[in-house]
């Protein structure tokens, strides 16, 4: 079967039905079929004939083929492997396909797609699977500085984290080092009704850009700094810390991590970071 334009519904169905396929949740698999939500995505990501675009998770190719439209080069990763089958034999050599899970020990991007992405800059656009959304988005905010933007699906509760202001309940390690190392725009919500099969929850479409200015630390030491801080979020930062310990200019020790700034959280790292241990 070969599309011109996205999918609808009842041809991601065919598609699947064709070769015995269905949704599998334990991949999070939740196919984005309205087209005006997809047009969105890809407009968020303002790319160009000839740029790079990782996509993880394609499914049965309804992005894809909208990426391949606007003449950019895709890699596309699939755990799944009749979705894998599927998307080979739509696309052929239109695309680069990975294989496998887009994390190496669910921590680092698998190096089949580094080494395909190479030296190049890039960015990402995809329905991401709920499962792998957040500890992929972190991978390559820290360790991927040729990853131009990050544009994508993710569930709403997870998008809020994203965008969580010091003092909000919601702020955490995500939002943190989101904020940290870029900048975050919230471009609307979608439905479960967009999706099929429908999920339970509402989802967020976000964009994730570099900031203007990296901040001088190492991500991944501030990142298990923040991680192991906000283990204990409940905990005032001179019991984390010890009352004798003396903390940056301005950092109340009554105070809860959650109410710092990402600027006193830097600050915080640089001061004490080496004494706090897993």
């Amino acid at each position: 079967m070969e599309w011109h334009r996205m999918q609808t519904l009842s041809e991601i169905r065919e598609l699947l039905d064709e070769r015995g396929l269905k949704p599998l949740r334990r991949f999070g698999q939740n196919f984005l079929h309205d087209q005006n939500q997809l047009r969105k995505l890809v407009d968020a990501a303002d790319i160009s004939p000839g740029d790079l675009v990782l996509e993880v998770g394609p499914g049965t190719g309804t992005l894809t083929e909208a990426l391949l439209e606007r003449e950019a080069r895709v890699i596309a990763a699939e755990i799944d492997e009749g979705l894998a089958d599927l998307v080979r034999d739509r696309f052929g050599e239109r695309i680069i396909l990975i294989r496998g899970d887009c994390l190496a020990s669910g921590r680092r991007l698998a190096k089949p797609i580094e080494d395909a992405l190479g030296d190049s800059s890039w960015s990402l656009i995809a329905n991401l699977p709920y499962q792998a959304a957040s500890p992929l988005m972190i991978e390559l905010l820290l360790n991927h500085p040729r990853c131009k933007g990050q544009h994508v699906t993710i569930q709403r509760e997870v998008a809020d984290r994203l965008v969580a202001a010091p003092g909000d309940r919601q702020r955490g390690p995500l939002g943190i080092l989101a904020s940290t190392f870029g900048e975050v725009e919230r471009i609307g919500d979608i439905p479960g009704s967009c999706f099929w099969p429908a999920p339970k929850v509402t989802s967020s479409m976000v964009s994730i850009r570099p900031g203007p200015s990296r901040p001088e630390i190492d991500g991944n030491d501030f990142a298990r700094f923040i991680s192991m801080l906000f283990a204990q979020r409940r905990k005032q930062l001179g019991r984390i810390f010890g009352r004798d310990t003396e903390l940056p200019f301005g950092i109340d020790p009554m105070w809860r991590a959650e109410v710092l700034s990402d600027r006193q959280l830097i600050e915080l790292f640089h001061c004490v970071g080496d004494t706090l241990d897993a």
